[in-house]
């Protein structure tokens, strides 16, 4: 993976950074996916509509021509739905579907035998693309270019290569962190797509159907509750809402009502933005120990004690996409509105903010 540098000043002496972060209740990416409340067609599937639509195109235009779909790259953050669309999509081709965590490819013999394993038109997922192995990503360049492996015959300069005929396949791959694919392999998926987070309105509707499959009684405001505190995210809204019913189970009558949806958010820790203790102490620390920013990020995990990755692929996009926190070449800066939402004394004037 590349080097990440911090920004800033130079520091004054040097804080160790974590040693391990702290669990998150809404981190996406250590949540799992709950297979009982995927959708099972396009036509289920809510949100993302641009995407969905042009997905149907593009499947439906391959299977009129009996060819593979052309290789597939979904991006963007963690539990928005990537890994559904997916399954979605070998649903509507009519093939299995082979999925495989990257990082879970140690080697080249590995990824042959996925490959190999394949029928004619199927569909192999790799979720967490970008941290696939350099030697194994240019192994998988002539399988999508041209439906071959080469299998090294032989040792030292007798050595020869045997192509190994594949069906035609499509890969779909997933990740949260396109800057970190190589460009000759971006270059090979035919088709590219990226994923945004969800409005309050669509997560309201995914609560609901998934309350319906889980056999909760929610009346609807609870489910905005929910919705409204979700920071974007499907897999955290169900994750939300599987939370909430037990409270309603243990401490009412079953029903998650307004008022029992807002009480157990609250005591979750979940504001009415969806930040979590987390997200403030981030906003907190920037304000009140760095003058409200800017702060290199390596100073700023330090302060807060957690993980520069956990900061950067969790915390900051949503704060970003709240108008919350910015990212200057300086560091980073909490806007206005976060001091407003903290209930914290506005930014000095003359400020970035």
């Amino acid at each position: 993976m590349r080097k990440k540098h911090d920004e800033g000043a130079p520091e004054a002496a040097e804080v160790e950074a974590p040693e391990r972060p702290r669990p998150r209740l809404l981190d996406a990416s250590n949540l799992e996916d709950d297979a009982a409340l995927r959708p099972r067609s396009f036509d289920e599937y809510v949100g993302q509509t641009k995407v969905v639509d042009n997905l149907k195109v593009f499947v439906q235009a391959a299977k009129q021509r009996g060819e593979a779909l052309d290789h597939v790259l979904f991006s963007g953050p963690p539990g928005i739905g990537k890994t559904t669309l997916a399954h979605l999509i070998a649903h509507a081709l009519g093939v299995p579907l082979r999925a495989i965590g990257a990082p879970a490819i140690e080697h080249k013999g590995t990824l042959a035998s996925y490959l190999t394993s394949l029928q004619e038109r199927g569909v192999f997922f790799i979720d967490e693309v970008h941290r696939l192995q350099p030697v194994v990503e240019e192994y998988l360049y002539p399988a999508m270019e041209d439906y071959r492996l080469e299998i090294p015959v032989g040792d030292g300069p007798n050595a020869e290569m045997l192509p190994l005929k594949l069906p035609r396949f499509s890969l779909v791959a997933a990740t949260t962190r396109t800057g970190l694919l190589s460009a000759p392999f971006l270059s090979r998926f035919g088709i590219v797509l990226r994923l945004e987070y969800y409005t309050p309105t669509e997560l309201t509707e995914i609560v609901r159907r998934s309350a319906l499959k889980l056999g909760v009684s929610l009346e609807p405001a609870a489910g905005e509750e929910i919705g409204r505190r979700a920071r974007g995210t499907p897999r955290i809204a169900n994750h939300l809402l599987k939370r909430v019913r037990d409270f309603a189970e243990v401490e009412s009558d079953g029903r998650v009502t307004q008022a029992v949806a807002a009480s157990a958010l609250t005591r979750l820790g979940v504001d009415q933005l969806g930040l979590d203790e987390l997200d403030r102490t981030v906003l907190r620390t920037i304000i009140q120990k760095f003058d409200g920013g800017p702060v290199g990020v390596e100073s700023l995990s330090a302060a807060c004690a957690e993980e520069r990755d956990t900061l950067e692929d969790v915390c900051e996009p949503y704060l970003i996409q709240e108008g919350m926190l910015m990212r200057t070449p300086r560091g980073r800066v909490a806007t206005r509105r976060a001091h407003e939402h903290l209930g914290l004394p506005p930014p000095r004037q003359g400020s970035l903010v």
